[in-house]
């Protein structure tokens, strides 16, 4: 069982308030298959209960497979990362697939609902959908603008996929997800300024010492955040860089990218005397470096300063490390304030990027209340008729002469035509002639006949 703080003084009024925001039902989606977001971040648990609920690409998969199973639960997806983990679902009965999120998160990672139930933030419908563009747009991030969420998401995706947990609606929710963050990223200046978590790392390395100049760096873990990470590094002329990874040819991979130095990940603890400041960003369950491994290197070193940034979510190094005279540990939560220091332009692009995430959802919206059967039936009918209105114009113009009788005959020939045809499909729609998930069918039938053409 794993024993989590009773409370975090870091996780503040406005944050429990702003967590605890449990939108309602929309009411045009009652009686359809709603999509509902369970989670929690940065912002409303610390690391120390992100770490514990987090999940492996591996592990991932396995929950997808285990939801799947649960009765209500049509569709589901799963995000893990540094800062949040999130399941997005699709039932018919929200409350029952919120228990059995929350129970399975229990479960599968052996911590009580108790000690991170008040950490967790519920979204319904348009507000779930709004939630996961924002997200993907990286407006919910720590570093608003940070372009490494879309990937993750993009992987999430890929699993739910893999494990054929995304069925009509998430499939077009998460596409229209990576539409709308790609246009924001493009037509907005939220991805300008370089600043990532990677960046903040490297900013706080910059204010430990005033210049990173000449100073030697350990890379533990050879990853996107280190390879984001060196860019950074080389740009402020660091001298050395080694760089540490369980699999020895992905560290010398990225080494020879900037002619560094790999080294096995067995040699950790000897190059700790050689480097002035380790990143750490493994994908480990555990710790990696522990407070007597440092303390012996200590000496060795003659107590030179030794800064470790941790950036990894479970955490790498153990925070006891702090307590060693000039060795000094700050976790993902510390760079807060040096991301708050470099944010404030892509805050105000933020605002240009809410305008198209408000379009996008009442577009989104829009499609799913037309997978209920009603809207369908009458978009096809209006669609039907303005092709007839249009046919019958040309024709009567082509036939001068005809009597009022014509007219009318031809008229009425042509709406039992009409009549005739939407006949079999509107059985369809309701039900009589499909047994399988309507909203298959009704996606279906709007794509054949391009209902919702923007």
């Amino acid at each position: 069982m794993v024993n989590l703080p009773a409370g975090d003084n870091r996780i503040t009024d406005q944050t429990r308030l702003i967590k605890v925001l449990e939108h309602q039902t929309d009411p045009l989606l009652i009686g359809m298959k709603q999509i509902v977001l369970l989670g929690l971040n940065h912002k409303t648990a610390p690391v120390s209960i992100r770490e514990c609920l987090a999940f492996s690409k591996e592990e991932s998969i396995e929950a997808l497979k285990s939801l799947k199973t649960f009765s209500g639960l049509n569709e589901a997806a799963l995000i893990s990362t540094c800062n949040r983990i999130e399941v997005i679902m699709v039932t018919d009965n929200d409350s029952k697939a919120l228990k059995t999120a929350k129970t399975y998160l229990s479960n599968s990672k052996k911590i009580p609902i108790t000690q991170f139930e008040d950490s967790l933030y519920i979204f319904h419908g348009e507000h779930a959908v709004r939630h996961l563009f924002e997200v993907a747009a990286s407006l919910d991030s720590m570093i608003v603008g940070e372009p490494q969420i879309l990937g993750q998401i993009k992987d999430a995706y890929r699993r739910a996929i893999s494990t054929k947990t995304s069925g009509v609606i998430l499939n077009r929710l998460f596409h229209k997800t990576f539409f709308i963050a790609k246009k924001i990223r493009h037509e907005t200046g939220i991805g300008d300024h370089a600043v990532s978590i990677s960046y903040a790392a490297i900013e706080l390395g910059k204010k430990i010492f005033g210049s990173l100049e000449g100073k030697n760096v350990l890379l533990v873990g050879a990853g996107e955040m280190a390879e984001l990470a060196v860019e950074h590094l080389i740009r402020n002329r660091t001298d050395k860089i080694f760089v540490a990874n369980r699999t020895f040819q992905r560290a010398l991979k990225l080494a020879k990218s900037f002619k560094g130095q790999a080294v096995h990940f067995e040699e950790i603890p000897d190059y700790l005397q050689h480097a002035d400041i380790i990143i750490s960003s493994t994908g480990s369950s555990d710790f990696i470096l522990f407070k007597d491994q440092v303390k012996n290197i200590m000496r060795q070193r003659k107590n030179r300063p030794l800064f470790f940034i941790d950036i990894a979510v479970p955490r790498d190094i153990d925070p006891n490390i702090n307590r060693i005279t000039n060795a000094y540990v700050y976790d993902i939560d510390d760079l807060k304030s040096v991301i708050e220091e470099n944010i404030e332009d892509r805050n105000r692009e933020a605002t240009k990027a809410k305008r198209f995430i408000d379009e996008a959802v009442i577009r989104f919206q829009q499609w799913h209340e037309s997978l209920d059967v009603v809207p369908t039936i009458k978009d096809l009918r209006k669609k039907m008729e303005y092709i007839a209105e249009n046919e019958i114009k040309k024709t009567f113009k082509s036939l001068p002469n005809l009597s009022a009788k014509e007219y009318d005959a031809i008229s009425r020939m042509t709406e039992a035509i009409m009549n005739k045809f939407l006949h079999d499909p509107t059985l369809y729609l309701k039900n009589e002639g499909y047994h399988g998930d309507k909203s298959i069918g009704l996606d279906l039938t709007r794509k054949l006949f391009n209902l919702d053409q923007e």
